[in-house]
């Protein structure tokens, strides 16, 4: 069975940590949806006008998803945060121990208010952690991998990010395909 990822996405995204995991997951083969919130047309801005057509509105998703993944950049994460929606998702999906991604700000904006980060394992854009509950361990890794819950720090962490979503949804060697296919490792 295929697996299925929705990506979360709101205006003021950051580009490329949305954009990688879409490509590297669909290169797995991974059914990929993207969900907008507060949506005035089909179309959401990235934080440099970069215009994204998303699947459907976050209202009219089903909970039906292996992984979820939300990318950052601030004026997106804080977007992402105000929806309930979002934290509807995020909460249920968690408790189904479903995968949950996210990076940049969006570990500290969005899933830090959900407490699912409490006593877990986890990073974010350095500097942000202080939005962590105190019970939350910051690592300064550029990806974190806690059981269910993968977190990472920025735009230059966004392949490894996604191939983590990967090797967790489809296992190792799936994701060392996808690795050495983009060239990630040369050696």
């Amino acid at each position: 069975m295929t697996k299925r990822a929705v990506i979360l996405m709101a205006d003021g995204f950051e580009e490329v940590e949305a954009i990688a995991p879409i490509d590297i997951l669909r290169r797995a083969g991974i059914e990929v949806v993207l969900a907008g919130v507060n949506l005035q047309n089909d179309h959401v801005q990235s934080t440099r006008q970069l215009s994204v057509r998303v699947d459907k509105p976050i209202e009219e998703l089903h909970f039906d998803f292996d992984a979820c993944i939300v990318p950052g950049g601030g004026k997106g994460a804080e977007n992402l945060a105000k929806s309930n929606h979002v934290h509807s998702l995020i909460s249920v999906m968690f408790a189904e121990k479903k995968v949950i991604a996210a990076i940049c700000a969006a570990p500290a904006v969005v899933l830090a208010p959900t407490g699912i980060l409490n006593n877990r394992t986890a990073t974010c854009h350095p500097g942000m952690q202080n939005l962590f509950d105190p019970s939350t361990r910051y690592s300064t890794e550029p990806v974190v991998v806690d059981d269910t819950l993968i977190t990472s720090q920025g735009p230059a962490t966004a392949l490894p990010f996604s191939y983590a979503i990967v090797e967790r949804l489809l296992g190792k060697e799936p994701a060392d395909k996808i690795r050495k296919a983009t060239l990630w490792s040369a050696s």
